[in-house]
C-alpha cells in the first residue's frame, strides 16, 4: 500500500472502535504503513490527520515498538499537532510510551529512547496539561508526567502545583485523575 492509498483509506475511518480497529489491524500486518501513517497524522492541518492519529493510537495500544523506529519522528513532531480530536490520541501514545519506558520488566524501550525525546514528551505534557484543552489530553498529560517525575526531579513539584491550582474549575474527570496522582504523589514522598 503506498502513502496515497493510505491516505484514501484513512477517509473511511471515523470515530467507531471497529473502524479505527480495522485500520490499525492493516497497519500491524504491515508495520512499514507506520512512517506514512505517522507523516499523514502530522500533516497538521490537513483534517484527515486526526483520522491517522487515531488510527496510530489504536496501532500504539496493540503494539507499541512499531513506534520505536521513528520515536524521534515523534517525538520532535508532538508540540505541533494542534486539532483537539487529534491531541487526545497522541496523549494517549506519550501515556503508553511512558508507562512502559518506567516499567520494570521492559528495557528495551530504555535501550532506544533518547534523554531528548522524553524532554519532548514532558514538554507536550506540560503544554497539554496547562493549555485549553479537554480533559482525556490532560488526564493523559498526568500520568505521563507522574512516570517523567521518576526521572526528572523538578516534574513531579510542578506537577502537584498545577493540579492543586486548577483542581477547583476542573472537571469531575480532571479531579478524578488529579486524585490519583495526589495519592501516589503523597505515597511517593511520604
Amino acid at each position: 500500500m503506498t502513502k496515497e492509498e493510505l491516505y484514501k483509506s484513512l477517509d473511511y475511518v471515523n470515530h467507531s472502535r471497529k473502524k479505527r480497529s480495522e485500520m490499525a489491524t492493516l497497519i500491524s500486518q504491515n508495520p512499514k504503513l507506520v512512517a506514512p501513517l505517522m507523516e499523514i497524522a502530522f500533516a497538521i492541518d490537513d483534517p484527515i490527520s486526526n483520522r491517522a492519529c487515531w488510527v496510530l493510537e489504536f496501532t500504539a495500544k496493540e503494539n507499541l515498538s512499531f513506534i520505536y523506529p521513528h520515536l524521534e519522528n515523534f517525538t520532535i513532531n508532538l508540540h505541533r499537532v494542534n486539532f483537539e480530536s487529534a491531541i487526545r490520541p497522541i496523549a494517549k501514545i506519550c501515556e503508553f510510551l511512558t508507562e512502559t519506558y518506567f516499567s520494570e520488566n521492559n528495557i528495551g524501550l530504555k535501550n532506544i529512547m533518547t534523554e531528548k525525546q522524553l524532554e519532548r514528551i514532558t514538554s507536550a505534557c506540560f503544554n497539554w496539561l496547562i493549555g485549553d484543552h479537554k480533559v482525556a489530553a490532560k488526564a493523559y498529560s498526568i500520568t505521563s508526567l507522574y512516570q517523567l517525575g521518576h526521572k526528572y526531579d523538578w516534574v513531579h513539584p510542578e506537577l502537584q502545583m498545577i493540579l492543586e491550582k486548577n483542581y477547583a474549575e476542573g472537571s469531575a474527570a480532571y479531579k478524578a485523575r488529579a486524585r490519583h496522582a495526589f495519592a501516589k504523589l503523597k505515597k511517593l514522598y511520604s
